[in-house]
């Protein structure tokens, strides 16, 4: 009998989530795409690494220095996990320039150019010779570092250059200039664009008077940004929260980027100041420090031609001509963004605050954004004299500061606010609103699979349902009861929640569907897969037979395809135009057979995490859900498949086959479906569009 804790049979978390990075940075490389859309995945690929480096090896750094041997099922050890991501990155970072270049050089052609100072013209030189003594040289920080002068703090992120310097002696001295972060990290001039470095650079004389300069190297670093919070210990959560916020920028270096030509002497000077591992310095030759900060350049309208077409999430039947509320009442409705708009999420709130017949609007808040319009009706409503709960996630990774904001603003409106349960973050996405009709109290529910964030709803697929379900909304107040109250003991009759509810359910399902062996048939999609127990499960059920179909975006620890282990499993990751973020778990002989949800198959999400999930009883609803995800799976542009070895291969179309954009197809279909409501009376639109998405691919 195989032994299923066998750490061969595991892929190393980090790795995977590496592989996953690359698949991004894959993006790149498609011609096919416009120059500056794969610009935006080099971006893309740049933020990933700044926060993986941030928590992710800064955590295996610490537990290393912990002298922590064992993280995982693959058993591999922190100093084996770090030596791997550092082999895997440096290697990675040819490819990434190589990609770099190429794209710059086709947006050449196109007429854009990111260029340094020198390579501009003498008018270009000018120009921003005027703006460098206007707007640059009263906020820069030119820092002398010496016996008097010591080295400065660097936060978390920090760019600027450090400079070799010698004066009329010719004795040498060392300084920094620091770059912040509200000055743009491109100048713009027209179609060109130049790093800021570049100009800084060029008067460095004027920075340090009476000094000529020697060297000079831009560099930034990356501190470990995990807040270490004692909630038990805390008397004022969002006073303990606000100071997490400000060590943030005091956590230990973990990364070093500097350019490939940087003088031998400076990057002695940086890395004994900053007592940092060789290792864990990166040298880029001809791309610029910060990736992320190519969005600059991406958002540039003038240039939203190099892009792919925008798109224009549509609302359809029957929400394009009833009333919100009475369509709830209706009927169960479920809408797939960004495909389908998200306005009417922001409008269930809206209309709720506006209605004088709501007494009450609960909701989670995991990630809304800066501006919004969802919590300003919520503040409106508590005004109002309305009954508003709100569970604010404080800590929300890297979204803590501005759900800070949003909580305050909150509490003085007069709505009860909720900061979290101890030891768990609450992730799940769920809003009620009750209102007072006829004498009688009615309950509205949303459930998602993703945030109440109108911004990334534009970019991130996700699924939305609404329901009017009395048995549902029970349980949502039970929910909401939990949260704000102490019971430690509450159990849902039809919704799941997690750490107690979730876990059990799927490996029951699991277990279940692998009982029929080959008749047996499950579709699980989601970010990520790493929870040993529910490998362990699909390892069994793949042992009995059962067809395992798993779509996965992001980290897989499951080997597929291991002779009597895993032969019946198939591992599928789709990147495209669209972040890939449902979760839903599909069984062929479960009733209802799927289910929605907000939480990942992770350890985290599964055992330390408030999650919900939904079953979805409405055959029609699921029918449509199944569709998708067997759109998914016939994909040949964006899909990758996960080989034995842990390795990904692009999946593409065989000769004389039917190029299958899966993406793609969903907007043509959607536009057709939102024309063809203007004409015809409403009805299941959405159900035929999936079908006949399969049907032609």
């Amino acid at each position: 009998m195989l032994d299923l804790n066998d750490p061969s049979l595991y892929i190393n978390r980090e790795l995977s989530w590496l592989q996953f990075n690359t698949r991004v940075l894959a993006q790149t490389g498609r011609k096919e795409l416009p120059p500056l859309e794969r610009l935006k995945f080099v971006a893309i690929y740049g933020t990933n690494l700044d926060e993986f480096y941030m928590v992710r090896v800064a955590g295996l750094i610490s537990l290393y220095k912990a002298g922590v041997q064992e993280t995982g099922p693959d058993r591999m050890t922190p100093a084996e996990q770090l030596a791997a991501i550092r082999e895997y990155l440096h290697r990675e970072k040819s490819e990434l320039e190589s990609r770099y270049n190429e794209i710059i050089k086709e947006l050449g052609g196109e007429g854009v150019r990111i260029t340094s100072f020198e390579h501009l013209d003498v008018e270009g030189r000018r120009r921003l010779e005027e703006e460098f003594y206007e707007q640059i040289y009263p906020v820069i920080i030119p820092i002398a570092i010496d016996a008097t002068h010591p080295f400065p703090h660097l936060n978390n992120l920090s760019f600027g250059l450090a400079v070799k310097l010698s004066d009329a002696d010719g004795n040498i001295k060392h300084g920094l200039v620091r770059i912040p972060r509200l000055l743009p990290r491109f100048l713009r001039l027209e179609r060109t664009f130049v790093p800021i470095e570049s100009v800084v650079e060029h008067f460095i004389g004027d920075l340090f008077p009476g000094y000529t300069e020697i060297a000079s190297t831009p560099f930034r670093v990356t501190r470990n940004a995990d807040l270490a919070i004692e909630e038990e210990e805390a008397d004022d959560f969002l006073e303990m929260m606000e100071e997490g916020l400000r060590s943030r920028n005091k956590g230990q270096i973990v990364r070093l980027e500097l350019t490939g030509n940087a003088d031998s002497d400076l990057v002695e000077f940086l890395q004994g100041h900053l007592k940092l591992d060789s290792e864990d310095i990166y040298y880029y030759r001809s791309i610029p420090l910060n990736l992320g900060a190519l969005w600059q350049i991406v958002g540039e309208k003038s240039l939203a031609h190099l892009l792919l077409p925008g798109f224009t999430p549509k609302t359809l039947p029957p929400l394009d001509r009833d009333e919100l509320y009475h369509a709830i009442e209706n009927q169960d409705l479920l809408l797939y963004h960004p495909y389908e708009s998200f306005e009417p999420v922001v409008k269930f709130i809206q209309q709720a605050a506006a209605d004088p017949d709501t007494l009450a609007i609960r909701m989670t808040l995991y990630r809304v954004g800066a501006k919004s319009p969802i919590v300003k009706a919520l503040i409106d409503a508590a005004i109002d004299g309305k009954q508003v709960t709100v569970l604010v996630e404080l800590k929300a990774r890297f979204d803590e500061e501005n759900n800070l904001r949003w909580a305050k603003k909150l509490e003085d409106a007069g709505a009860h606010v909720v900061y979290g349960i101890p030891g768990l973050k609450v992730h799940a996405k769920i809003a009620q609103v009750i209102k007072r009709q006829k004498g009688r109290l009615k309950s509205y529910l949303h459930l998602a699979t993703g945030n109440y964030n109108p911004g990334t709803a534009k970019i991130y697929t996700d699924l939305s349902y609404f329901t009017a379900r009395r048995d549902f909304n029970a349980d949502a107040t039970r929910f909401f009861h939990f949260l704000t109250g102490f019971s430690t003991h509450t159990k849902l009759n039809t919704l799941y929640m997690s750490p107690t509810q979730i876990k059990p359910k799927l490996l029951q399902l699991i277990e279940k569907e692998a009982n029929h062996g080959a008749e047996g048939h499950m579709i699980l999609k989601a970010n990520s897969l790493a929870h040993p127990e529910i490998i362990r499960a699909l390892y069994r059920a793949s042992q009995k037979g059962c067809r395992i179909e798993l779509i996965i975006r992001g980290i897989c620890c499951l080997r597929p395809g291991i002779e009597g282990v895993s032969e019946t499993i198939t591992v599928s990751s789709i990147i495209g135009k669209y972040l890939e973020h449902p979760r839903i778990y599909w069984f062929k002989h479960d009733d209802p057979g799927c289910y929605i949800s907000s939480a990942d198959l992770m350890p985290r999400n599964l055992d330390r995490r408030i999650e919900l999930m939904t079953p979805i009883l409405e055959p029609g609803l699921g029918e449509r859900i199944e569709q998708i995800l067997t759109l998914q799976l016939a994909d040949n542009r964006l899909r990758w498949i996960l080989n034995p070895d842990g390795r990904y291969t692009l999946v593409e179309p065989e000769e004389g086959e039917r190029l299958v954009d899966s993406q793609e197809l969903l907007e043509k279909y959607v536009n057709k479906l939102a024309r063809r409501s203007q004409r015809k009376p409403s009805g299941n639109y959405v159900k035929r569009l999936a079908e006949k998405l399969l049907k032609e691919s």
